[in-house]
């Protein structure tokens, strides 16, 4: 078996491990408010986190580069209140011809 193999093996593990915990340790009680409402605002952390990095960060260096103007492009006509598919479709042009000019 190889590294790769084993390293997923081990992932599928630990989360069938984890999924398991959460109702064990509960058991069957429902979670305080706190902590529901902790829970319902991860998901759209790390999304935002994840989207910063893949974005932003190449190799442990900050980077601005033409999917930056993309993401500047969809974050501002969100923020005018356009449609999510004129933020995503101007995003797109806009990091196309960010990305032709340089």
């Amino acid at each position: 078996m190889t590294g790769i193999w084993l390293t997923i093996v081990v992932l599928a593990l630990a989360t069938a491990v984890l999924k398991l915990a959460g109702p064990l340790v509960l058991g069957g009680r429902p979670l305080s408010r706190t902590a529901m409402s902790v829970i319902e605002l991860l998901a759209s952390a790390l999304l935002a986190a994840l989207l910063v990095v893949e974005t932003f960060g190449k190799s442990k260096s900050l980077v601005l580069d033409p999917i930056a103007a993309g993401v500047a492009f969809a974050a501002f006509a969100l923020a005018m209140r356009r449609s999510m598919t004129f933020a995503v479709i101007g995003a797109a042009v806009v990091t196309a011809v960010v990305r032709a000019w340089t």
